[in-house]
């Protein structure tokens, strides 16, 4: 059955190559969805910004692959990550890292 999950990640995330590896991670689970840096959303992930994804496939791929994010990449620092579930509403053909979201866009 298919399933989605919308995932924040908080911390040290973003300029470390977080969304490359991610995007490795998540191939390895045959998951599709996307991933973007997120600068505007403060009350998320603070001042510094963090990363949004949405992973969709079969749960147990797509727990397997939160567990491997909650490790990070070699240069990021994951402090939280938070997950909602949710019923899918579109079907995504593969995993593409999108443009980076912000509204005064620092990198």
């Amino acid at each position: 059955m298919l399933t989605r999950a919308h995932l924040y990640v908080i911390g040290d995330v973003i300029k470390v190559g977080f969304r490359a590896w991610a995007r490795i991670q998540i191939h390895a689970y045959n998951l599709t969805g996307w991933i973007r840096n997120v600068y505007h959303k403060p009350e998320i992930f603070g001042p510094h910004g963090g990363v949004e994804m949405v992973l969709q496939g079969k749960e147990q791929d797509i727990q397997g692959a939160i567990e491997a994010i909650r490790q990070g990449s070699p240069f990021s620092r994951i402090d939280d990550i938070e997950i909602k579930h949710e019923d899918p509403t579109e079907t995504f053909q593969e995993f593409t890292v999108l443009k980076s979201e912000s509204f005064n866009h620092r990198g």
